[in-house]
C-alpha cells in the first residue's frame, strides 16, 4: 500500500492531537506533599492555648473531577509543649492505633475554577472526614486561588470532639472546647508525567 505524503502529513497531526488531548489529561492533576493543617481546640477563659500544626500533610486534586483528598499524619501536630503533643498523641488521639485522618470528597463546583486565569474563587467541599478511626460527612467551603498555574486551596470549618469519639476528661474540660477549629491551606503543583 502506497502512503502519499499528504496522507501521512494527515496522520501525523492527528498522532500529534492525540498526544496533546493525553498530557492535557494528565495535567489536571494537582499534589502537594506539605500541606498546611492546624487546630486550634482552645476553650474559652483557658490559661493555656491548646492548638498545633502540621506541615506534612499530603492532598491530591483531580481537576477533571473534582476529587479531593488529604492524608493527615497525626503524630505530625507540632505543640507549643512536649507534654501537650504527647497527651494529645496518646491519650486523646491514640496515634499509634489511628495513625492517619483523611478526608475523601468532591469539589463539587470545580469547573468554576479557570486555572488559566489568575484569582480566587469560591468552592464547595464535601465528603468523609476520617478521625480518630470515626468518619462523618462533612460540607464546608474553602477557596481556591490560582497563582501562576498554582492551586493554593483554603478552607477553615469546625470539628466537634465527640463526633470522632475523642474523649476529653473532666480535669481538663475548662481547658479544652468541644470543638476544635481546623485550618487548611495547600499549595498543589501540577503532576507533570
Amino acid at each position: 500500500m502506497d502512503i502519499n505524503s499528504k496522507t501521512m502529513k494527515r496522520i501525523m497531526l492527528i498522532a500529534c492531537l492525540l498526544a496533546g488531548v493525553g498530557t492535557a489529561t494528565r495535567a489536571q492533576v494537582y499534589m502537594a506533599r506539605t500541606a498546611h493543617v492546624s487546630f486550634n481546640a482552645t476553650a474559652a477563659g483557658s490559661p493555656e492555648k491548646i492548638e498545633a500544626v502540621n506541615n506534612e500533610v499530603a492532598s491530591k486534586l483531580d481537576k477533571a473531577t473534582g476529587r479531593l483528598g488529604f492524608q493527615v499524619p497525626v503524630k505530625s501536630f507540632k505543640f507549643e509543649r512536649a507534654l501537650m503533643q504527647e497527651h494529645f498523641n496518646e491519650n486523646y488521639m491514640e496515634s499509634d492505633k489511628y495513625p492517619r485522618a483523611e478526608f475523601d470528597g468532591m469539589v463539587s463546583n470545580i469547573a468554576d475554577v479557570n486555572t488559566n486565569n489568575d484569582g480566587t474563587y469560591n468552592v464547595k467541599v464535601s465528603g468523609k472526614l476520617t478521625i480518630h478511626g470515626v468518619t462523618k460527612e462533612v460540607s464546608v467551603p474553602g477557596t481556591v486561588t490560582v497563582k501562576r498555574g498554582q492551586l493554593v486551596m483554603s478552607a477553615k470549618f469546625n470539628v466537634r470532639l465527640a463526633d470522632h469519639k475523642i474523649n476529653v476528661p473532666s480535669v481538663v474540660a475548662d481547658k479544652v472546647a468541644k470543638e476544635a477549629v481546623v485550618t487548611i491551606e495547600s499549595a498543589l503543583n501540577v503532576v507533570r508525567k
